[in-house]
């Protein structure tokens, strides 16, 4: 990257954060959790997904929604059966490796590279965390990033990364089941089909989240999505359906201040 493009880019996400402070701060996933629970758990996803076999296998062997399952391993992985993290969490449901493999029954690392051992190991998992906090989503999910001994069963003061993790993968699951906003529509096609573009990588979660929140509200209509990667860094991603869908997100981010490389 240049160094006038990277000044720019540097202003431009000093003032995306401003304008997405705010609604950070006003963010409820446990309450939106709850409401998922209550009356939107048996929603289909808004396409096709990978490993849809598995998922589907897992959902209903631990009686599980198909799509908090699918929110999970895009929020983790990005559905990659290969992930490794820095912290030594491996495959699709990112296991970590050895202590919740061998507890899960696992002893062999090649084991989490396999799809269905690996989504079947995560969904267990899952079901243990949400019968340990009564079936309340927003706990189970900050147990399964930062282990049940930091998260207490009656919730009260849990980590401020736990809390960000449960709304982190809030957004993926309104991308999983499309919300009008995140999500392509087309429920009869690959989630493989949809382009990619990144747009910028950071070392911190929470900027990649403040960065994708205010360049939403400066370019309504562009597809942003942010990943975590296995580096521990979180790009920030165009998502686009075909050519057509790319050049007219790219005219809306160059009025919003963003240019992409050609």
């Amino acid at each position: 990257m240049n160094e006038p493009r990277h000044m720019a880019l540097a202003l431009l996400a000093a003032t995306v954060f401003a304008t997405a402070a705010a609604a950070a701060s006003e963010s409820n996933p446990a309450e939106a959790w709850r409401h998922y629970a209550a009356s939107s758990s048996s929603s289909v996803p808004g396409f096709r997904f990978p490993h849809e076999t598995c998922f589907k296998a897992a959902a209903l062997a631990y009686d599980l929604p198909y799509t908090l399952l699918l929110a999970v391993a895009r929020g983790e992985s990005d559905f990659d059966p290969m992930a490794r993290s820095k912290a030594n969490a491996h495959g699709v449901m990112q296991i970590l490796w050895p202590t919740t493999a061998n507890h899960l029954g696992i002893f062999r690392l090649s084991q989490l590279y396999e799809p269905c051992t690996n989504i079947d190991a995560g969904a267990r998992y899952l079901r243990e965390m949400l019968q340990r906090y009564g079936g309340n989503i927003h706990l189970a999910l900050a147990a399964y990033n930062y282990g049940p001994e930091r998260i207490p069963r009656g919730g009260g003061d849990i980590p401020d990364g736990a809390t960000w993790y449960s709304g982190y993968i809030l957004r993926h699951l309104n991308y999983i089941v499309g919300d009008g906003r995140a999500a392509p529509s087309g429920a009869d096609r690959l989630y493989s089909d949809f382009g990619r573009s990144t747009l910028l990588t950071f070392g911190e979660p929470y900027r990649a989240e403040a960065f994708v929140a205010g360049l939403e509200q400066r370019a309504p209509g562009v597809q942003l999505d942010w990943f975590r990667q296995g580096t521990g860094a979180f790009a920030v991603v165009l998502v686009y359906e075909d050519r057509d869908a790319f050049d007219r997100s790219a005219s809306l981010l160059r009025l919003a201040g963003f240019r992409l490389d050609p």
